[in-house]
């Protein structure tokens, strides 16, 4: 693959990832508090969203398993179980707190950075800290 040819298809992805997250409805951070507020006023239209990543992941991951190796890499870079390590598991809970109270993770907040919703701003200016922070200090 020529040397645009990788940066362009990572972009297209990102596009395609972005362009879903908006018609999903998951940059809206009171939607996704809707969805995950079991207990009161339950919003359960991200359920199709869910279904839906996990019904593709499920139909193709062992389809591409069976290449020899990925497009764009020389080999799968797969976790194993001495992947699963306490570091892991509190940034695991670390990040789903963050999205239970922020209605945002990475991904969505990105994209939602197009609004200038000064939350959006303001949770992905405290990401980057946490991310310098976690950089200063890991291991």
């Amino acid at each position: 693959m020529s040397a645009l040819g990788r940066p362009l298809v990572a972009l297209m992805s990102g596009l395609l990832f972005g362009l879903g997250l908006i018609i999903s409805g998951m940059v809206n951070p009171a939607k996704v508090v809707g969805f995950l507020d079991l207990a009161g006023n339950w919003d359960p239209s991200l359920i199709l969203v869910m279904g839906g990543g996990v019904t593709v992941t499920t139909a193709t991951f062992w389809l591409v398993l069976r290449r020899q190796r990925p497009l764009f890499e020389t080999k799968f870079y797969l976790p194993t179980k001495a992947d699963l390590d306490g570091r892991l598991l509190s940034g695991a809970a670390l990040f789903g707190i963050g999205w239970g109270l922020a209605g945002l993770c990475p991904g969505p907040a990105l994209t939602g950075l197009a609004t200038l919703e000064p939350s959006v701003v303001l949770f992905v200016g405290a990401m980057l800290i946490g991310m310098v922070l976690q950089h200063l200090t890991a291991e």
